[in-house]
């Protein structure tokens, strides 16, 4: 089946941020587009802001001013749903009501052709249960747009258990004509991206639980030693804590309180406080005019501290009697303990980072670690010392990311492609979470789980049978 024709009218139901910005998708692409909202005005309102926003472009030189007269010469507001019965496909962005959103496609059904498409844009709410009364099930398909729409990649195109595998070909190619990167999902809890990415932000909050580090601290880890666009506090404080704390709960429930959901109490004490982010001036930080960022806690480096010619990242060496190797998930004194060898373990993930944290066993001498800091700081690398923790922060998260990629892919969310795509073109994360542990090696991912489920006996760090047999093939 091929992508919806050029020519084929494409309905967008609501006019706020999403729905306007799929409809200038559709209009950019070619199509004709009919954009409705229920409350008087917002249709209207909704395509100003669309016309506004393309006026920008113009501004800087990205769009002509004839490009944006054609474009929003194809959205046209309609003052009901009876206006859209010529079209192709119909996509709604309304409330995330799971009976607001039936009465909608019920209305629909009874207006659009019998092979038009009801395409859903919802981010929570389960596809099958959307579909469940009306007449054909099978034509109604998510379509979950990342925000901004028309700059966000990725499209996840979600099947129900009645959805017609031609009518998810048909919305999948259709995203991909638009310019979008489509990958393939079963409607689950969280789709593929906001459950893979739970471990991001519940990894940091652990991490502050366990008195491992502040939020500056784990969030420059994160970014400048593992490449992430933004740290999980910042993000949780844009997101909002609000938000991002009944996303993580509702994720725990629709799971039935499996432990690798289980939201934090440091982000709820957030929230009761107040603090929800950006949008209330303070969150994890403060936003008031004025205020500092935090730095995050580093080692200054000794000027007469010798380097290290031979100190080759990512690889094992030793130094005046101590073993300095990358994390494997074990505390460096339990390699210690084991090897009869002082031993420093660093959080390395990236040839590319200019953070890195190291933990080091009670018999390293401080000499070794001056070594060390001074060798790193001339290549350009910031030294946190971090508390003797297993998996450290960078490798912990990745660690953990991977591992409800690989169950999700167990389970048939979606494949491996699909999952690595969308990670990283859903929330921009530097690699896939599935290539990535590959690259640093699977047995070394399982060994970091292991360790910290050996240690705390957490449900949450037991490994995905899926990452299991993927290390043993």
């Amino acid at each position: 089946m091929n992508a919806i024709a050029k020519d084929r009218a494409i309905g967008v139901v609501g006019a706020g941020t999403m729905g306007g910005g799929i409809a200038q998708l559709a209009a950019a692409a070619g199509h004709p587009v009919m954009l409705y909202d229920a409350f008087d005005g917002a249709a209207e309102t909704g395509k100003a802001r669309i016309a506004k926003g393309l006026e920008k472009l113009v501004a800087r030189g990205k769009m002509t001013a004839e490009d944006v007269a054609d474009l929003m010469g194809r959205i046209t507001v309609v003052g009901t749903l009876d206006d859209m019965a010529d079209a192709a496909m119909v996509v709604e962005a309304i409330v995330e009501n799971l009976d607001v959103k039936r009465d909608l496609f019920a209305a629909l059904e009874g207006i659009l052709a019998p092979d038009a498409i009801l395409g859903t844009n919802t981010s929570s709410i389960s596809i099958t249960s959307i579909a469940r009364d009306l007449r054909h099930p099978e034509r109604v398909v998510g379509m979950h747009f990342f925000n901004p729409a028309p700059v966000m990649k990725l499209v996840e195109v979600i099947s129900g258990v009645a959805t017609s595998p031609e009518v998810a070909e048909t919305v999948f190619e259709t995203a991909e004509s638009w310019g979008k990167i489509a990958v393939h999902a079963k409607s689950t809890p969280g789709f593929i991206v906001n459950r893979v990415a739970r471990p991001y932000y519940a990894e940091a909050l652990r991490l502050v639980e366990e008195q491992v580090a502040d939020a500056a601290t784990i969030d420059a880890c994160l970014t400048a030693g593992g490449g992430f666009r933004m740290g999980a506090f910042a993000l949780m404080d844009l997101i909002g804590n609000d938000v991002n704390y009944t996303v993580c709960k509702s994720v725990f429930d629709a799971y039935y309180q499996e432990p690798r959901f289980r939201p934090s109490i440091v982000q709820l004490e957030m929230v009761n406080a107040g603090r929800l982010g950006r949008k209330t001036g303070r969150g994890f930080f403060d936003y008031a005019d004025g205020a500092e960022t935090p730095a995050a806690a580093t080692v200054p480096a000794k000027a007469d501290a010798a380097v290290i010619d031979d100190l080759t990242l990512g690889t094992a060496i030793t130094v005046d009697g101590v073993a300095i190797q990358p994390t494997d998930g074990r505390r460096a004194a339990a390699i210690a303990r084991a090897t009869g060898t002082p031993t420093v373990v660093y959080d390395h993930i990236a040839d590319t980072g200019t953070h890195l944290g190291i933990a080091t066993s009670p018999d390293v001498p401080a000499a070794v670690v001056d070594r060390l800091v001074a060798t790193l700081s001339a290549r350009g690398v910031t030294v946190t010392h971090l508390p003797d923790w297993p998996g450290l922060i960078v490798m912990r998260t990745v660690a953990m990311l991977a591992n409800e990629a690989f169950e999700a892919v167990m389970q048939g969310v979606a494949d491996e492609a699909g999952v690595d795509a969308a990670m990283r073109f859903g929330v921009n994360y530097p690699k896939g979470p599935i290539a990535w542990a590959r690259e640093l090696g699977l047995n070394r991912v399982l060994s970091t789980l292991d360790a910290i489920h050996d240690l705390t006996g957490d449900p949450r760090y037991r490994a995905s049978m899926g990452l299991r047999i993927a290390a043993e093939a």
